[in-house]
């Protein structure tokens, strides 16, 4: 039996294809009824772009209007509701040399006390967009992936940082009738924001509709966690990515895994219930994950969980992601 599903995935991955997909249209929502962009089979390769969260592309051309737009949905043959797709990102790279951010954190991240004595989130108007004058400009070096602040200028620090391009935005269509705009995440995904989300990462999502219906978008070039100002460094993206299908997974909500980390997400909207919410969802989406796929005793999963997880704040009020390393799991 074994010879043979052998041979089933060697014809699978002999008929894959790899396609460049290009688009004029951009949604904002995880919608089952936006009109698919691309059918792809498991195991095919998709290059494509998206735009930054304003609407711009890689060539500073308004594409679309503002709110982070999404690019697809991509239908993925053979996904059924109760299955899980398995979306492997083998590019997310910077395609152009700017990005822009706030210079304020977010009321929400800071304390009332403190809020009384905020400086203006000011800094000059249509320095990025024209009607705003609460963003900056960062200058994204490509060439050696580094982001820089000219302006403002400190004083006493050189806003110099190593770039890490992610997607904040993956999802499927959400379930049922429900269509989510681009802004919040759920058991869909969505605009996750978490910096997790970069080339050579995993992200695992439930299916709600047949084909899955993926989306991706909302890039940023570095974000540090819980996203505090309200935004990263958001520029538009190269993506390449395909995608593999777990059959009966019943996955309750987004997951991630990397070479070195399983990773659940415990995915909410912001401000709708408390980061102890999303907390409880990580850890019992783990618990799941390692009983479950990795046949531990329940025992043994929440000892693990206890004395190897690591617990990340993905965006302030929302999201919390928990990481096991998988060092952890070398069997006896």
């Amino acid at each position: 039996m074994r010879n043979l599903l052998f041979l089933a995935a060697l014809a699978a991955v002999g008929r894959a294809e790899t396609f460049q997909v290009a688009t004029s249209t951009y949604y904002h929502t995880f919608s089952h009824t936006n009109p698919v962009l691309k059918r792809i089979k498991p195991g095919d390769v998709v290059s494509t772009k998206s735009l930054d969260s304003g609407g711009q592309d890689d060539k500073d051309v308004h594409a679309s209007v503002s709110g982070n737009p999404l690019t697809g949905p991509f239908y993925i043959e053979g996904a059924e509701t109760g299955d899980a797709i398995l979306v492997q990102f083998r590019k997310v790279r910077m395609n152009r040399d700017w990005g822009y951010s706030s210079i304020r954190l977010g009321l929400y991240a800071l304390t009332p006390e403190y809020v009384e004595h905020l400086f203006s989130g000011n800094f000059k108007p249509d320095v990025v967009r024209k009607g705003s004058s609460t963003l900056v400009r960062w200058e994204l070096d490509r060439e050696h992936n580094r982001v820089r602040l000219r302006e403002p200028a400190s004083e006493h620090i050189k806003l110099d940082f190593p770039a890490n391009p992610m997607l904040g935005c993956v999802g499927v269509a959400a379930p049922g009738d429900f269509s989510p705009t681009s802004g919040p995440a759920g058991s869909y995904g969505g605009n996750l924001d978490y910096n997790g989300v970069v080339e050579g990462a995993t992200v695992i999502l439930p299916v709600y509709h047949p084909g899955a219906l993926l989306y991706v978008g909302d890039g940023h070039a570095l974000m540090g966690d819980g996203e505090p100002t309200g935004n990263g460094i958001e520029t538009s993206m190269d993506v390449e990515f395909s995608v593999q299908i777990k059959k009966n997974a019943k996955l309750t909500g987004p997951r991630l895994e990397t070479a070195d980390y399983l990773i659940s997400l415990g995915a909410q909207p912001e401000f709708a219930s408390s980061l102890d919410r999303a907390l409880q969802m990580a850890t019992t989406d783990m618990a799941h994950w390692l009983i479950d796929d990795y046949k531990l005793e329940p025992w043994a999963a929440h000892v693990l969980i206890a004395f190897q997880g690591k617990y990340e704040v993905v965006t302030v009020a929302g999201t919390m992601a928990l990481k096991i390393p998988k060092s952890a799991l070398r069997t006896r």
